[in-house]
């Protein structure tokens, strides 16, 4: 098997597979090795069950266990090891809704719960003042808030420790950036590299995230630019935020979190697409659009939380991640031109939560040919096909 792509999905199917089929020849070809452009790491690192779409709630509820138990078990590491690497804080997500959100809010809460992530509640504004001392209130109509299994954690640490967990068992890695896919009676023979070499397989995995598109041309997957601002905020006339905050995300779609000291945090919020030009390659990641923080998050942010009055920006980064144009959510299974070749790409955001359970789901898929946790036949290529969108409204 060649896996193109070893960011997060990628590594997650090497070691989820080479766990379960030991016997599996597996490489990963990934186009930069020290990682320095890749999404996971530049992003800020959250992970929610508050998804609307029932595959997205139990990917997080497995990837939630991934990050706090099953990780260590599947690469045979030290718990306290990959915990450290990880650092994942479960200091909840609070979603925050309008008047008139209110009651998709509730309807999201419940799917939710029935899908397995019981410790989200509904609170209204009176709940949210008591419990939420430093955030006004106004304009806000109620908000879910996951007690446990929601928070955040280390991008790299995770990413890390799937590459430390996937070597461990054999998996090779290779530098080189995958350019085509050589097809012969409906399956993929060889990979061919930017550097004119070719590596020969018997499954492909197409997990190259923002540019899965390049590989793939039909799915529908585009780069767009994300940019996030470390912020601090010092003590003064109103109650900031404590360390202990969790990942809010502000009506507006603006979202904050602690960044683990008092007054420090990392924020941003996803452009919409008339924002610039929401479509992008790799050198644009070289400048952050600081209009954005000054026009669009500052304005959001101190209209939630009167203490981010004070906010000054201490750095900030830009990163990709890859949308899925068709409704935002990912495309994962068997792609219809060629039998073996696998697609795990377009989570719009969501890929670094969601890289665990894809990872199983992947490798149950390829050995058992069938899901057997989680069912995710409703994220196939073939709604393209039919035009049958599965809209994920929860995209942050």
């Amino acid at each position: 098997m060649v896996i193109c792509g070893g960011g997060v999905v990628g590594s997650s199917v090497a070691l989820h597979l080479k766990a379960r089929r030991p016997d599996l020849s597996v490489t990963v070809l990934e186009r930069d090795q020290t990682y320095a452009r890749a999404s996971a790491p530049l992003s800020a690192g959250g992970i929610r069950q508050q998804f609307t779409t029932p595959a997205n709630v139990q990917l997080s509820c497995y990837g939630a266990h991934f990050l706090r138990e099953g990780l260590a078990q599947l690469a045979r590491a030290d718990p306290l090891d990959v915990q450290e690497r990880v650092q994942f804080r479960e200091a909840g997500y609070l979603t925050l809704a309008s008047d008139q959100g209110a009651a998709s809010l509730r309807d999201n809460v419940a799917t939710q719960r029935s899908n397995g992530a019981d410790w989200i509640e509904v609170l209204d504004p009176r709940q949210l003042q008591s419990e939420f001392p430093w955030l006004s209130t106004e304009g806000v109509g109620s908000g879910a808030f996951g007690r446990r299994n929601e928070g955040y954690f280390d991008p790299w640490g995770l990413l890390d420790s799937l590459r430390r967990g996937a070597k461990s068992l054999g998996v090779r890695y290779v530098g080189g950036e995958a350019s085509r896919l050589i097809v012969e009676s409906n399956r993929v023979t060889s990979v061919d590299l930017r550097d004119g070499s070719s590596l020969q397989c018997g499954l492909v995995v197409n997990a190259c995230g923002a540019h899965a598109a390049t590989l793939t041309p039909s799915l529908p997957i585009a780069p767009r630019k994300r940019c996030i601002f470390s912020i601090s905020c010092p003590e003064g006339e109103f109650e900031r935020p404590p360390g202990d905050a969790p990942l809010v995300v502000d009506v507006s779609g603006c979202y904050f979190r602690s960044d683990g000291a008092p007054g420090r945090y990392l924020c941003g919020v996803s452009p919409s697409p008339d924002w610039g030009d929401p479509d992008c390659d790799v050198s644009s990641l070289d400048t952050v659009d600081h209009r954005l923080f000054e026009e669009v998050l500052w304005p959001a942010l101190y209209q939630r939380v009167p203490a981010f009055e004070a906010l000054r920006v201490e750095s900030s980064w830009a990163g990709l991640y890859e949308f899925c144009t068709l409704d935002q959510n990912a495309f994962v299974g068997w792609h219809p031109d060629a039998s073996n070749l696998v697609v795990a790409a377009g989570f719009s955001g969501h890929g670094l939560q969601h890289a665990p359970g894809v990872g199983r789901a992947v490798a149950e898929l390829v050995d058992a040919r069938a899901y057997e946790s989680i069912d995710l036949a409703c994220l196939d290529f073939g709604r393209v096909a039919r035009n049958a969108p599965l809209f994920e409204a929860n995209v942050w």
